[in-house]
């Protein structure tokens, strides 16, 4: 969430004025404290209503990779339990069901060994996932090392492409991130790179199924292999958590014979988005473990609340249902024929509409949309009249919000534009965004230099919960 550091002085601080309409006295309503008195339901709501029509239109926000649009059924749904707290499954069982049958449908799309003894959880979404992943890999460390793991620092290694939440992990829970840096057009993390910085403190290796920079999957199954061949080598035994926020609800559908989950032994646990490409709104995630053994017991609380006990590992305790219920709805609704026609429609649209940009002429595409329908572009060499942080602003000014963004280090020469072609982004919506490119580009190739660079465009980095402003987020 957003901290508010000091004064923010580019911010307006005069009082908010009620609509004449809705008063016969002219009344100001305090900006920065609560109200004196209490005011109609509708007044409340006219002026709330009028402030957000300053926000972006969410079908349009081809930076988020959220779900901006669900059935009116899925919606009904979620109304209907707005009101139910998710932790309290003594009072809502038939909540706390549905959960249970989302945990054993994913175990089983996921290949787990036995569905019936993987150990997973609804969370609020795929960040909250992936740390409780990381803290099951620090315990699980812990346990092997014994009485040494007090006196030695657990690290943990991942590709510098990774989203912030494993930042936050790293640093939350005193844990040394090791970052596979980018190298030439490796844009990810490589096994043997990755192997050479493991150790007898190394708790796991993350695998980024679906990244955030440019779409592309990681190599899981190569990176099992160098893991397991270290482990002949060295007898060092370091598991793998996937972190499929959104390519674990794509692969299983588009690319079943990729193998990057349960399959491979060595994949501990996996987590992922419901409210991505599992098409429900925000927010929604799950963990999942293979087996008991991949999430040690002493992390699991049981709690004696409202009259039963509750076994839960969570960051969160009171959050709601209704999200839960809905990706219910989305599993029984769609089926998996139904998830496939879906996301691969998204794929489609991917594909085509990075191919007709590539066609285009100044921009060169870092990955088309094949793997996770996301896909980069760059500004080609000798295009001097416009930067992407440019084509970025330009497209904003017909409402679409394309984000523009710098690689990381070792790459950080490599300046992107990135579009996410989620459920709802439809062939002819991206014919519309293709007819507004072609259009602002007539203006841009006229210009006799970019006007904007990485430091305008910090405001524009959605999701960007990082020490690095302009890392490109999921959420």
């Amino acid at each position: 969430m957003p901290l508010k550091r000091g004064q923010q002085h580019d911010r307006p601080s005069r009082d908010l004025e009620l609509n004449p309409v809705f008063s016969r006295e002219p009344v100001k309503v305090p900006r920065h404290a609560l109200p004196k008195g209490e005011m109609e339901p509708e007044t409340a709501y006219q002026l709330v209503h009028d402030e957000l029509m300053l926000d972006g239109n969410a079908r349009l926000n081809l930076a988020t990779f959220v779900s901006t649009w669900a059935e009116p059924q899925a919606l009904r749904l979620m109304a209907e339990c707005a009101e139910k707290n998710m932790i309290d499954k003594d009072e809502y069982p038939q909540t706390a069901e549905l959960e249970t049958r989302c945990v054993h449908m994913l175990a089983r799309l996921w290949n787990a060994p036995d569905a019936h003894r993987a150990v997973g959880c609804s969370t609020t979404g795929s960040s909250e996932a992936a740390m409780l992943g990381g803290l099951a890999l620090k315990r699980r460390w812990q346990h092997r090392r014994g009485a040494d793991a007090k006196a030695a620092k657990p690290n943990l290694v991942m590709g510098i492409n990774v989203q912030i939440c494993w930042e936050k992990f790293a640093d939350y829970f005193d844990v040394e991130a090791r970052y596979v840096p980018m190298e030439g057009d490796r844009y990810h993390l490589s096994p043997e790179a990755a192997v050479e910085l493991c150790d007898e403190n190394t708790i796991g290796v993350v695998a980024v199924l679906g990244s955030t920079f440019d779409g592309s999957y990681e190599p899981v199954a190569e990176l099992a292999a160098a893991l397991d061949a270290l482990q002949e080598r060295t007898g060092l035994d370091i598991p793998i958590h996937v972190d499929g926020a959104s390519g674990a609800m794509i692969a299983p559908f588009l690319d079943p014979e990729l193998v990057w989950d349960f399959r491979l032994p060595r994949v501990a646990s996996i987590n992922t988005s419901g409210h991505k490409f599992g098409l429900v709104m925000p927010g929604v995630g799950w963990a999942l473990w293979r087996d008991e053994q991949a999430l040690p017991d002493d992390l699991v609380f049981h709690v004696n609340y409202l009259g039963g006990d509750m076994p839960t590992f969570a960051l969160n305790f009171s959050r709601p249902g209704a999200q839960v219920v809905a990706q219910y709805y989305n599993f029984l609704r769609l089926g998996f024929d139904g998830y496939r026609r879906v996301q691969q429609t998204c794929r489609d649209v991917a594909t085509r509409l990075s191919a007709e940009i590539a066609k285009l002429g100044p921009f060169e595409l870092i990955t088309d949309g094949s793997e996770t329908p996301v896909f980069a572009f760059r500004v080609r060499e000798g295009i001097d009249a416009f930067s992407v942080f440019d084509v970025s602003a330009a497209l904003r000014e017909r409402g679409w919000l394309v984000p523009a963004y710098t690689f990381p280090k070792n790459r950080t020469d490599l300046a992107v534009l990135r579009i996410v072609a989620r459920n709802g982004f439809s062939h002819d919506l991206a014919d519309l965004l293709l007819t507004d490119l072609k259009r602002v580009l007539d203006r841009l190739e006229r210009q006799d230099g970019p006007r904007r660079s990485a430091e305008d465009a910090g405001g524009f980095a959605h999701g960007a919960e990082t020490k690095n402003p302009r890392r490109p987020g999921r959420d």
